[in-house]
């Protein structure tokens, strides 16, 4: 008998140990980590600088409550904002908790401008979460299935489809457009180079704000330390998460301009967002990637397994589609494809499947040996369909 909730369906294994991209199970078989947590150990796992900043800031502090000045979340909140060219941040302990903050500045901003039925724009096939507001902004009926009423101040529009937002510039009850850069739980979807340029260009003639969700592609994952830096722009809002604690839960809602001003004393709070410990770990995540140069090595891995993949796929009918942005990688087949995950997992592989795409968030050090491995083993387990 489980005392577990039944809201997830976990594969037969049980990981108690990992180091570097590689996870070894219960009965001492490893794996390679090909999926991250879902794109959180970036890093990869134990990392001995992470483990340091950890130990030895739990012999120091753990926690305080916000009423406090707590010094490591100042100074993240100044590292973070210098590398994104933001203004200020909230620290919560999760994506959606960013996003949930995200919502509540477009709600105050919307009071500013004597707008009492605020709308956000949000795109199809998204993912933003799964508390009410977060799954309302979320553009996928499935994963809201069973929650109505939802909220109902979300209108989502098609994604890269830069008219589907121009046909709401006359409604003025439009206060913000929240997008992910890259759609990371619909299988990465990468839009049009100028999409998003031209989404801010919409946001800033008709007092909107532009919120990005880099929950996924944020913290080097694609290559740049943000994914929208590809663009040369500067979002009002910008949310983070997974990758930024490396597996300590910390999230990040930054803001910019007018947007950064909208949160005041008693307007948001986490009690334990931002607290010594994972901001401590967090600050060790970014002078990591700095100082071991981990977004040369996202970008050389990229191009490697991507003409790894290209060359060996060439041929094989079932493969429609190759995409990948830095470390963000997926192979949409023409199939259904579900039963790959257990065969990755029977060769000693972690991978995600999302609709007919088979998904890798592969740890941002992957080396090309480790690269090997993913492209032969998912290789094969593609052409065994």
């Amino acid at each position: 008998m489980s005392y577990l909730m039944s809201n997830y369906l976990p594969l037969d294994v049980t990981f108690i140990k990992g180091n570097g991209c590689y996870l070894t199970d219960d009965k001492g078989d490893q794996y390679l980590d090909a999926l991250c947590g879902v794109g959180v150990t970036g890093l990869g796992h134990s990392h001995p600088e992470i483990t340091k900043a950890i130990q030895s800031q739990a012999q120091q502090l753990l926690h305080t409550s916000n009423w406090y000045h707590i010094a490591h979340q100042e100074t993240l909140a100044e590292v973070l904002c210098k590398l994104s060219n933001m203004d200020n941040a909230f620290f919560g302990n999760s994506g959606a908790e960013a996003n949930e903050a995200a919502i509540k500045i477009a709600r105050l901003h919307a009071q500013t401008n004597n707008i009492d039925s605020p709308i956000i724009l949000t795109a199809t096939q998204s993912f933003h979460g799964r508390t009410m507001a977060t799954l309302s902004a979320t553009g996928n009926p499935k994963v809201q299935a069973g929650f109505s009423p939802l909220l109902g101040e979300f209108i989502h529009v098609e994604f890269n489809n830069i008219k589907a937002i121009q046909q709401h510039k006359e409604n003025n009850n439009i206060v913000a457009v929240m997008l992910e850069p890259i759609q990371g739980e619909s299988g990465v979807i990468i839009p049009n180079d100028d999409y998003l340029n031209q989404v801010q260009e919409i946001c800033q003639k008709n007092n909107w704000l532009l919120i990005l969700d880099e929950v996924q592609t944020g913290i080097g994952r694609t290559g740049k330390m943000f994914a929208h830096q590809y663009n040369n722009i500067t979002p009002d809002i910008l949310t983070l998460a997974k990758g930024l604690g490396n597996g300590v839960p910390i999230s990040a809602c930054l803001a910019k301009g007018k947007a950064a001003k909208l949160l005041t004393p008693g307007t948001h709070g986490s009690t334990f967002g931002g607290n010594p410990l994972v901001c401590r770990t967090a600050l060790t995540v970014l002078e990591v990637i700095k100082q071991d140069n981990i977004l040369d090595n996202v970008n050389q891995m990229s191009d490697y397994i991507s003409t790894g993949f290209t060359q060996a796929l060439k041929n094989v009918k079932t493969v429609k589609e190759i995409r990948a942005k830095g470390l963000m990688i997926a192979i949409e087949l023409d199939q259904d494809c579900s039963q790959l995950l257990q065969l990755a997992l029977d060769n000693k592989l972690l991978i995600n499947i999302t609709g007919q795409s088979i998904r890798l968030l592969p740890p941002l050090i992957l080396n090309k040996d480790q690269a090997d491995t993913i492209i032969k083993t998912v290789c094969t387990l593609i052409k065994s369909l």
